[in-house]
């Protein structure tokens, strides 16, 4: 089985041209994305239908759980389109099928050159069942609109809630985020009681108005060197908070990622994403 292997900020994914194969994507998911055992990568991406307008995306996770959106994932995706031929030179933008709805990257163009995307990531979302998150269980109080003060491994944390198409719990510390105990936490926070479907978690320190650094757990992979809808989450809920400005650098450990929001409609992403090698997946399935 051939596939692509792509990365956006280190945050890196195998893709296969899934159209017209019937497979256990999340088992292959399970074998494919193991770093000793397999390939290696955050998630496996399977295109999986296209029309010449819309492509089809799904997304799945190392522990073979299919997640709804992923912003680096979808610019990847987007540069194995046009990597491929599969759009034409120069288009200015691609919409992609994905399980949190439709969703338009623009193309940026450098003479014949692809160097960035710009995803539109759809609008936020922050109603309890929409998140979603079990009102009243292990909830100590709710601080404002969007953030809740939770109960994690003996610590009292405020935790700002953003439905991004898959649920983020933003913690702003004060301090350094490298010094956070992400590996410790993290876990923790995306089991806990309060997300019936877990969640991504990012601890988030604001440098400055239009700067914050982040780390990220990811739902389903863990520590990433970056994650799309993750920054998203965090623009979003500083700019709610007061901290950010409409257009805010997430400072990644993998790199920098651009978001925009206005405070009302779609949140929209732009960072690169890059073709890092073409191989074909011989291991038989036991």
């Amino acid at each position: 089985m051939k596939f692509a292997k792509l990365q956006g900020l280190g945050n890196d994914f195998i893709l296969i041209d899934g159209r017209g194969l019937e497979n256990d994507w999340a088992g292959l998911a399970l074998a494919m994305c193991d770093r000793h055992f397999g390939i290696g990568a955050d998630g496996l991406l399977i295109l999986e239908s296209s029309s010449p307008s819309v492509f089809g995306m799904r997304m799945f996770n190392p522990d073979g759980s299919e997640a709804e959106a992923c912003g680096n994932g979808l610019r990847c995706f987007v540069r194995y389109l046009v990597s491929n031929g599969l759009v034409t030179p120069n288009t200015s933008s691609v919409d992609v099928a994905t399980m949190a709805g439709t969703r338009k990257v623009e193309i940026m163009w450098d003479g014949n050159i692809a160097n960035l995307f710009r995803a539109a990531m759809g609008r936020p979302r922050f109603a309890p069942d929409e998140i979603p998150i079990l009102l009243g269980r292990e909830l100590l109080d709710i601080k404002n609109d969007i953030t809740y003060l939770v109960e994690v491994n003996g610590e009292v944390l405020p935790l700002s809630l953003v439905n991004m198409g898959n649920p983020h719990a933003v913690y702003f510390s004060n301090s350094d985020v490298s010094s956070f105990p992400l590996g410790e936490l993290g876990p923790k926070i995306e089991n806990h009681p309060l997300f019936p479907k877990r969640t991504n978690f990012e601890v988030a320190h604001v440098i400055n108005p239009t700067t914050v650094e982040v780390r990220v757990w990811e739902r389903g992979a863990g520590e990433t060197l970056a994650c799309g809808s993750g920054a998203c989450a965090v623009a979003v809920a500083s700019r709610l908070l007061g901290l950010t400005r409409d257009k805010v650098d997430i400072i990644l450990p993998g790199g920098q990622l651009s978001v925009e929001w206005d405070g009302v409609g779609e949140v929209f992403l732009t960072g690169p994403a890059e073709l890092v090698f073409y191989g074909d997946w011989l291991k038989e399935k036991k």
